[in-house]
């Protein structure tokens, strides 16, 4: 087989894969260079990392999560959370404490000094945002939206029952 780029849809033969356009590794690409331009402009001002900053946004709405609970939220490991969460107390942008209705569940918040970078930060993510749909039609803009929120529940699904072939 040849590696032209541009061979016609069917001069690929069933039993490959073009990695280029399939959907979840095109989606993974997307995501890894929004994220990791995203990420050099919050690491250079605040050091923060990807997933420190997802903490940090999760906990900015959604206060007194244990780390499991932000694990579920963010659909990240353990390991990645875990990291993010040492992280952020070392750098005093999360507190930890106990749960005064539950004594053995700990629960993370921002910190004074968190919500003051999370504050600088809102706005500078909603123009990042802003910045990479303006090449969208409002109608494009709601079509990849109602998109999005078909395909969470889709691989949502997945998640609760496995895939197809299981």
């Amino acid at each position: 087989m040849t590696n032209d780029h541009n061979a016609p849809e069917s001069a690929v033969k069933q039993d490959e894969l073009r990695l280029e356009k399939f959907l979840p590794y095109r989606l993974s690409v997307l995501s890894n260079r929004v994220s990791n331009a995203i990420s050099q402009a919050y690491g250079a001002r605040f050091h923060l990392t990807i997933p420190a900053w997802r903490v940090m946004a999760i906990l900015g709405r959604f206060p007194d999560l244990s780390a499991a609970e932000l694990v579920e939220q963010t659909a990240m490991d353990k390991v990645a959370i875990s990291r993010a969460v040492s992280s952020l107390l070392k750098n005093d942008y999360i507190t930890r404490s106990e749960d005064p209705a539950d004594r053995r569940r700990q629960v993370l918040n921002l910190s004074e000094l968190g919500r003051e970078v999370y504050a600088r930060i809102v706005p500078l993510a909603h123009q990042y945002e802003s910045d990479l749909i303006a090449s969208l039609t409002l109608e494009e803009r709601e079509q990849l939206d109602g998109i999005i929120e078909k395909l969470m529940v889709r691989a949502k699904e997945w998640s609760e029952r496995g895939l197809i072939d299981q």
